[in-house]
């Protein structure tokens, strides 16, 4: 009996000292971005294409602030002629170059309509011309954004640059 009472009080002081600790109250891979104030991660983005690209023999990917830009520059413009184009704001060569950055290979994917980040990386992992940029060999930096238009036709603009420089 007195075992049993210890543990039992040992359980609830550790319950109490787990009660400071926040859990999110979805995953960043869950947040809807259709929403007035919503906010992308970048890094969940990263973790989780990382791990689709180590599951496939392939390395990580970390986010590079530049490419964030370029990649908010694209949807951007994508939500302000409420259009999916990759050349909306030229091509992407044309873009890095114009923007200094130094890339020595470089792709992207973009869509629309995805509600989530979930939503975006399950729609280009079954697209093989988006898959095959999302497991392009030699690429190291990452940049991705989810612009939200509410009226719009597809209400989220996304773009993911994949990059090496």
């Amino acid at each position: 009996m007195k075992r049993a009472t210890t543990a039992i009080i040992g359980l609830l002081l550790l319950a109490g000292c787990s009660a400071d600790v926040k859990i999110p109250e979805q995953p960043a891979m869950y947040l809807d971005m259709a929403q007035p104030g919503a906010t992308l991660d970048p890094v969940a983005a990263a973790i989780l294409i990382s791990q689709y690209r180590q599951n496939n023999g392939l390395g990580a990917v970390v986010v590079d602030p530049d490419l964030i830009k370029l990649a908010e520059q694209q949807s951007q413009a994508m939500a302000v002629r409420n259009k999916m184009d990759h050349n909306v704001k030229g091509p992407l060569e044309k873009r890095l170059g114009a923007s200094g950055y130094p890339a020595k290979l470089a792709v992207e994917n973009i869509s629309a309509g995805y509600h989530t980040m979930a939503e975006a990386f399950s729609g280009w992992r079954d697209s093989p011309p988006h898959k095959a940029n999302m497991l392009k060999n030699g690429v190291t930096k990452l940049g991705i954004a989810a612009v939200y238009a509410p009226n719009t036709k597809y209400k989220v603009f996304w773009t993911l640059i994949l990059a090496s420089t």
